[in-house]
């Protein structure tokens, strides 16, 4: 049987099998293509509450005049303009200087953690390349500080910390003798150094584990050529670890960053409420600017600063390290 076509009638597209395509295959083919925005939808709407909504009424709360008096109904406090921030950075007034001393804390703080952090991960990372018996008990020993809970695993360190029966004393003046007597780690000045130690022993785990990851991707036969060359073990590090961890290096750090900066726990647990000034971060200091001395439009303010800070910081290293890239590639 044949089928004749009048001249001028355009020609009816076929599939292979003969049926001409008809809005259920167009309307398959939206499905396909929407079910992956449908499916996203839910997170995306639980974070816009979670994070978003929260962060813009603490925006709102800046520009306000919001005290304890208007703690039942903030949204009738008045309207501070920028006060808040002009308080905030008047850095000859005891309230800026305060929140300048604790920023300069938290950068030296912050800096110190994360190059220690990613110091000893990265070392033991590499140790623990080499096949030897035990391997898996040590890497698992590795990770309990990351695995524990930060409550748990600060209040320990709170009661070694003590000054006449914690065991930091104990080896250190009992035992060793380094000390000329029992020191006092959770006030003064060596609370800065009671406070980075502890952060360094639950932070470094995590890098271990990055890097550790990263070092699966890197064949052994560039080392063993490498040896064959004639190059030592530091020199495979510099020419061959180091370089192909640049990717891994480089979110790791930043992560590291945010999670150390942005620290509330382990200050709070560590000292209280109140942190000795030698130990006076950032968030800690927000929450007592907040919430010790109710005065929230203020911190509020601290902590749109505090974010935009973070912000700068993230869009300068990304471009920083994005040109690193690109000049090495």
């Amino acid at each position: 049987m044949t089928t004749t076509v009048e001249a001028g009638t355009p020609p009816v597209r076929t599939s292979p099998s003969g049926a001409a395509p008809g809005p259920r295959r167009r309307t398959g083919r939206i499905r396909r293509v929407g079910l992956p925005y449908l499916l996203l939808l839910p997170a995306l709407l639980l974070e816009l509450l979670v994070h978003l909504v929260p962060m813009v009424i603490g925006v709102v709360m800046s520009f306000k005049e919001l005290t304890q008096f208007y703690i039942r109904d903030w949204g009738a406090a008045p309207w501070s303009a920028l006060d808040n921030y002009k308080v905030s950075v008047d850095f000859d007034a005891p309230v800026g200087e305060a929140l300048l001393h604790s920023f300069l804390v938290t950068i030296a703080f912050t800096v110190l953690s994360v190059g220690l952090c990613w110091l000893i991960g990265t070392a033991a990372a590499v140790f623990m390349q080499d096949t030897f018996r035990g391997r898996g008990l040590l890497r698992a020993l590795f990770l309990v500080p990351y695995a524990l809970p930060v409550y748990a695993a600060v209040i320990t360190w709170v009661f070694m910390f003590q000054h006449d029966n914690g065991l930091v004393n104990h080896v250190l003046h009992d035992q060793l003798g380094l000390t000329d007597k029992p020191s006092f780690w959770l006030i003064g000045d060596n609370s800065f150094i009671a406070l980075l130690t502890v952060s360094v022993w639950k932070g470094w785990p995590f890098a271990f584990l990055i890097v550790m990851a990263g070092l699966q991707n890197i064949p052994r036969e560039l080392y063993e050529a490498a040896a064959l060359d004639g190059a030592g073990v530091w020199q495979q590090i510099r020419r061959i670890t180091l370089p192909s961890l640049r990717p891994v290096n480089q979110v790791l750090v930043l992560v590291l960053f945010l999670w150390t900066f942005n620290d509330f726990n382990t200050p709070f647990v560590l000292f209280g409420r109140t942190a000795p000034a030698a130990a006076d971060l950032i968030s800690v200091h927000i929450y007592q600017a907040s919430f010790v001395t109710w005065n929230f439009g203020t911190g509020s303010a601290m902590s749109v600063l505090l974010l935009l800070f973070l912000l700068l910081v993230t869009a300068v290293y990304l471009v920083l390290t994005s040109r690193g890239r690109r000049a090495a590639s």
